[in-house]
């Protein structure tokens, strides 16, 4: 072979196992013979010429290797010049590009320290795609990592998918290997040939891609995220200039494929744009005021209903381009809804195209399965200790507020990140260095992930699914906290629908279940939960969990609806609980929206949208959630007749509410409670009501209260209680009060 190259590196990249082909390809001077050369390697080349841009000369290469290894040297010059590559195939076909082994670095080495140290906030601005124009010369940038591989190339359409044409260079020590390809466009696909230490070849989707191809495909797609023209400056000036805390949270948990759908075909979705007109219309209407998606990470599944993410970066294209999901909350923060998503950090699917074992390594996971696999899910762990995948994560969840003006994440699985030994058996998982169960290195992780997102969005709302008694899950990190805003309160829930659950006859000996939650209810800032976990796997729709007749069921539905809007809390009921469908949640179809023509649904569904108006605007249900000043018992103790009483209040003590909630079928007549305050009450609400599909049971009347003390308070008043519901009381004040 005649070449003014190292022969061994030339075979390298032929063999496409050069860590660094820029070193070989490319334009080179040659100090020895004041020359430049200039080496391409095209294995499906004939001919290829050198075509100075300036001056138009052309110099023919010379083919020293019958497999597409090039190189011309041009005599007489010492400058680097700009040129084209004109190469002619086997079949006669000319074409003409820049030659991407002829640009410098795009990533800085600061870049690359903070993403090795694990604090590249923004670290998806540099590696993934990225359209751009360097010396005038338009293309896509592409940057990945993949410390151990031996060399990493980029195939699409437009190179035929063949990993041998285009070698990406890796940058140091860093594992982060990039290329700039001119003339690659916004749309066109992509993955990454990996060639692995033991020699496997691997063709991955990329990591940090802004979208794919729809299912079953797996290819990346080259996306501009730029550019959109957000309306939301108001919306999002009034979040990050308050809090969360004492504002009025009513969360409307929605799938986007089955909410509504055009067809229960495979592909039968509604688009992002269209769910934004009819979605945000509708939770309007409902009076929530925020939705929550269940996981809109791309995802190969449907079955995992998004819970097992292959793309972290890209909003899935089931439903449309990632700027139509833009436009999505766009419209639903001009109509004053905020927007909660999913997000995934706790574990990732063994797909080949995906995160496992992405060069070859457990990159991403531990290698000991007993560190990096969920046996009981069939998922990889993520490591949380190595820097990179921290800075994977934590960066990715900025994404999502930064390009997405998300304003939550509902960070799922928290429980089993915390702990070493969740879904294990004795034997299969492996104590932390102190001999513990503990997850170490998950915890300093979700305090740094929560730290970060709050120095940058102090206005958005973090919030664990964590099923365990872990304490100070939403104090600050510097108080030994994890450092979340919120928590979903899986303990109520479970006491909760246990009690609902059971016949009323059964119910007075375990009124704990709906009394015991107060002694925890201030340790944290809770989220009171009716999922779509509470609503599958044989499970029972809401409705359906309810015992006796058809009315009943109804009535012990609005009755509980009432006590969950009470309860010190914010509010969160998946979709089609607020119209009571019957059958469980089914991702494959739509809800079943036709029950809505039946009397007792379309009243359920009115009485959950008053229930929102009046926790709205009732400040005694909402300004103080998360203190004992904010609630007080009047009676928890009447066991015979399951009848609780409580007071809410706000900030202001005038501004207060008494709850009384019956949970059997027996109405009650002159039933006396306490009563705080020497005043007229007026019965606001009751689930009994004949327009929400009641008996029509209630206190039409102003209520009186009478100076005889009772339940530790120094005057009491009698009300009718109606069967199985709920009723609220609002004390009347004059100003002087």
């Amino acid at each position: 072979m005649n070449t003014t190259a190292n022969i061994d590196e030339v075979y390298k990249v032929i063999n496409a196992e050069h860590h660094d082909p820029f070193s070989v390809l490319g334009m080179h001077r040659l100090e020895s013979e004041n020359a430049m050369v200039v080496r391409a390697y095209l294995p499906n080349a004939k001919e290829i010429e050198v075509v100075e841009l300036s001056k138009n000369n052309t110099y023919p290469m010379e083919k020293i290797d019958e497999r597409g290894f090039f190189e011309v040297v041009i005599k007489d010059r010492n400058d680097f010049f700009k040129y084209n590559l004109r190469a002619t195939d086997y079949v006669g076909n000319t074409f003409t590009f820049y030659d991407p082994y002829c640009f410098m670095p795009v990533i800085s080495d600061y870049d690359l320290y903070l993403f090795n140290e694990g604090n590249h906030h923004k670290i998806y601005e540099k590696l993934g795609t990225h359209r751009m124009t360097i010396d005038g010369v338009e293309g896509t940038l592409f940057a990945v990592w993949a410390p151990c591989a031996k060399r990493v190339s980029v195939v699409g359409n437009f190179n035929q998918w063949d990993g041998r044409r285009h070698q990406m260079r890796v940058r140091g020590s860093s594992g982060v290997w990039e290329l700039f390809i001119p003339g690659v466009c916004e749309g066109e696909l992509y993955k990454y040939e990996i060639k692995t230490p033991h020699n496997e070849i691997y063709i991955k989707a990329d990591p940090y891609a802004f979208y794919s191809e729809l299912r079953p495909n797996t290819a990346s797609i080259v996306y501009d995220i730029e550019g959109y023209e957000w309306h939301d400056a108001d919306w999002m000036r009034e979040r990050d200039s308050s809090n969360s805390f004492d504002k009025p949270i009513s969360i409307y948990e929605v799938h986007l494929g089955s909410w509504k759908r055009v067809s229960n075909d495979e592909n039968g979705f509604y688009s992002y744009r269209e769910l934004a007109d009819m979605l945000v219309e509708y939770v309007k209407y409902m009076g929530y005021t925020h939705i929550e998606l269940l996981p809109i990470a791309e995802h190969p599944f449907d079955g995992s209903w998004g819970y097992q993410v292959t793309g972290y970066y890209a909003a899935t294209s089931r439903y449309g381009q990632p700027k139509d999901f833009m436009y999505f909350v766009d419209k639903c923060h001009q109509n004053g809804i905020g927007v909660i998503i999913d997000w995934v950090p706790a574990h990732f699917p063994k797909d080949g195209h995906g995160l496992a074992r992405f060069d070859g390594t457990a990159l991403y996971e531990h290698y000991d399965p007993k560190q990096g696999e969920h046996p009981d899910w069939g998922t990889h762990i993520f490591n949380y200790g190595r820097n990179e995948v921290k800075n994977f994560l934590i960066a990715n969840a900025m994404f999502w507020f930064d390009k997405y003006h998300i304003d939550g994440l509902r960070v799922d699985a928290v429980a089993s990140m915390l702990y070493l030994d969740y879904g294990k058996k004795d034997g299969e998982w492996i104590p932390n260095r102190w001999g513990g169960k503990e997850n170490v290195d998950a915890i300093e992780f979700m305090r740094q992930l929560n730290s970060t997102v709050f120095q940058y969005f102090p206005g958005v709302m973090m919030i664990a699914e964590e099923s365990t008694a872990w304490a100070l899950v939403t104090k600050p990190p510097y108080t030994g906290g994890l450092g979340f805003s919120y928590k979903w309160n899986m303990g109520w829930m479970n006491d909760f629908l246990r009690y609902m659950s059971m016949d009323s006859v059964y119910r007075k000996y375990h009124q704990n279940l709906i009394t015991f939650s107060l002694m925890y209810a201030f340790s944290e800032n809770f989220i009171l939960v009716l999922s779509h976990d509470e609503v599958v796997h044989g499970k029972c729709s809401m409705i359906n969990k309810m015992p006796g007749d058809y009315w009943q069921k109804f009535a012990g539905l609005r009755a509980s609806y009432g006590y969950l809007y009470g309860h010190p809390g914010k509010k969160l009921l998946f979709m089609g609980g607020e119209f009571a469908q019957f059958i469980e949640w089914n991702y494959k179809q739509s809800l079943d929206w036709f029950l809505l023509d039946y009397d007792m649904h379309k009243k359920m569904q009115d009485y959950v949208r008053d229930l929102n108006k009046l926790y709205r605007s009732e400040k005694a249900l909402y300004e103080v959630d998360f203190h004992y000043d904010g609630f007080e018992w009047i009676d928890c103790n009447d066991t015979e007749h399951s009848i609780i009483s409580f007071m809410r209040k706000g900030k202001d003590w005038h501004n207060s509410l008494i709850f009384v909630c019956n949970f059997t079928p027996v109405p009650h007549e002159d039933y006396r409670i306490g009563s705080p305050f020497n005043t007229t009450y007026d019965e606001i609400f009751n689930s009994d009501w004949e327009k929400y599909g009641g008996s029509n049971v209630g206190n039409f009347e102003p209520i009186k209260a009478e100076e005889i003390s009772m339940h530790n308070k120094p005057y009491s008043m009698r009300l009718r209680i109606p069967p199985l519901a709920t009723i609220v009381l609002k004390p009347r004040f004059d100003r002087k009060d």
